[in-house]
């Protein structure tokens, strides 16, 4: 599956880089695996994180440039300690040792390949746990597709619906025909939500919101989709935790926080139209937890 690599088309933006030889394309990511952070961490929706943690890795890099982004020296400055595939898999077994409700893959989208191999050995040396893909869904329909079977719990973002903002703010074109078709392909694979007996989720999909200052009208739109197209088989996670970081300052219009009072009016929204199925901030803050540092323990 590696020689996906050698002309890489992993992404929407197909850069055509072969990784196998050391050309890098717009994720700055080459043949060998980069991990930033692999730890147990307890500030995912309730059903993910339970009360021994999601046993999450965060990779390095990523196929978006938001200048918002709160993890930027994780996605945007090549942070990271490479491993091997053989290694990976170790730390899928670490995490599960140390009592991780599931494995989840944050910002995997430009090792697929590569984290399939890590699943299967770790799977053959009792890997048991689900597992959960943590995407900005900026995501090729085909690469989805390759994870069927591997996957148990999708937990994609949905950004944006006007693309306009995709572009100026994240620097992804076409951004909600991709989102939004890679995540039929998820809910499809894993189907209806599914918990076990003490309320952690087994299998399905989780959508998130971040709203972005002064876009509640878009907001709307995004959920409208979601619940247009799936109904109450998906749950939506509608986050207010913006914080104008990194580049954001460049832009004065999400220079600031989210209106708390438009966060409100957007929760209303959503039950109004029918929303059952999902999680919100209790408050206007950023809590800390929210932002995991980084660090290179337990890789």
């Amino acid at each position: 599956m590696l020689n996906i690599l050698s002309k890489c088309k992993l992404c929407p933006r197909s850069c055509g880089v072969d990784r196998l030889n050391g050309e890098l394309g717009f994720c700055k990511s080459g043949k060998s695996i980069k991990v930033a952070r692999a730890s147990l961490h307890y500030w995912e929706e309730p059903c993910i994180s339970g009360t021994n943690g999601s046993g999450t890795v965060f990779f390095s890099n990523c196929n978006l440039s938001c200048v918002f982004c709160q993890n930027h020296q994780i996605s945007q400055e090549d942070i990271g300690k490479e491993v091997s595939i053989e290694r990976l898999s170790e730390i899928f077994l670490e995490q599960q040792k140390r009592g991780a409700h599931n494995i989840n893959l944050v910002t995997p989208s430009h090792y697929v390949p590569q984290i399939i191999g890590a699943l299967k050995i770790a799977k053959d040396n009792g890997l048991t746990l689900p597992i959960v893909y943590n995407t900005n869904s900026y995501e090729n329909i085909d690469t989805i597709r390759l994870l069927e079977g591997y996957v148990d719990i999708y937990l994609p973002d949905l950004k944006y619906y006007n693309n306009k903002y995709a572009e100026k703010y994240s620097g992804a074109r076409n951004y909600f025909k991709y989102a939004s078709d890679a995540i039929k392909e998820m809910v499809c694979q894993v189907g209806p939500c599914k918990f076990d007996s003490n309320g952690m989720m087994k299998k399905g999909v989780i959508i998130r919101h971040m709203m972005l200052p002064g876009l509640l009208f878009d907001s709307k739109k995004v959920v409208d989709y979601i619940y247009t197209t799936f109904g109450n088989t998906v749950y939506v996670s509608i986050m207010n935790q913006y914080t104008p970081l990194n580049k954001a300052t460049n832009f004065p219009e999400i220079n600031k926080p989210v209106n708390p009072k438009h966060y409100e009016a957007f929760i209303d929204y959503c039950l109004s139209i029918g929303i059952k199925n999902g999680f919100i901030q209790e408050d206007g803050t950023v809590k800390e937890s929210f932002i995991p540092k980084f660090n290179l323990n337990g890789i």
